[in-house]
């Protein structure tokens, strides 16, 4: 018999790697924190980490007609994925900062979380390389659905893992930040997300153009 620990352990590993490179959610999470608290910047990145178990769950259980599907369409995806993401820099660039931190509710939490969610499905080459790495690790349509499952498992507590350290850590600065401060990381973190933006979108079109 397997040794359950082994999928799990080698998920949370990836699902922390994969979640620690500063991209545009990192980003978000970090403003999103300093503006509004630990609670909506740790919903923030779940977002992202809910998204990353869906794609892994994809991945490896081998659901390949909807993986053909999102690949068939990522240019309308990723087109739809970049118009939003350029859309929340230039309201994040264009935000005034709040006098005291804005209380934590149900309504910011969920939006927090669904925004991610939406921004991390929109980029559907996740799915290629999670398909990739689990054909490494020796994960696929034909091995067992229990190590799969706890691969998945795995993926998600790691990827929650780093957003928890990360929104953790900002909080801390938080009484470091005045207005103006923020205001400059407002103008950052906008800035950032809409570089992803245009990154994204200029990847759609040259696409299209060859």
């Amino acid at each position: 018999m397997s040794d359950p620990i082994a999928p799990f352990a080698r998920g949370t590993l990836l699902g922390f790697s994969i979640a620690a490179p500063v991209g545009p959610i990192g980003v978000l999470c970090i403003r999103r924190t300093l503006a509004e608290g630990r609670a909506t910047g740790l919903a923030t990145g779940l977002g992202a980490a809910a998204a990353d178990g869906l794609y892994g769950v994809m991945a490896a259980f081998g659901l390949t007609w909807l993986t053909s599907l999102l690949v068939a369409q990522q240019n309308w995806i990723r087109l739809v994925g970049g118009l939003f993401l350029l859309w929340l820099g230039v309201t994040t660039l264009l935000a005034k900062p709040a006098d005291h931190a804005a209380r934590a509710t149900g309504a910011g939490i969920a939006g927090a979380f669904g925004s991610t969610f939406v921004l991390t499905l929109a980029n559907p080459m996740t799915i290629l390389s999670f398909i990739a790495i689990f054909a490494g690790l020796g994960i696929g349509a034909g091995s067992s659905r229990t190590d799969a499952a706890l691969l998945v498992a795995g993926v998600v507590t790691g990827s929650a893992a780093w957003w928890l350290l990360l929104s953790a850590g900002v909080d801390r600065l938080r009484t470091k930040f005045d207005a103006g401060a923020m205001r400059w990381v407002n103008r950052f973190s906008g800035f950032v997300i809409v570089g992803f933006a245009v990154w994204s979108l200029a990847g759609v079109f040259v696409k299209k153009g060859h």
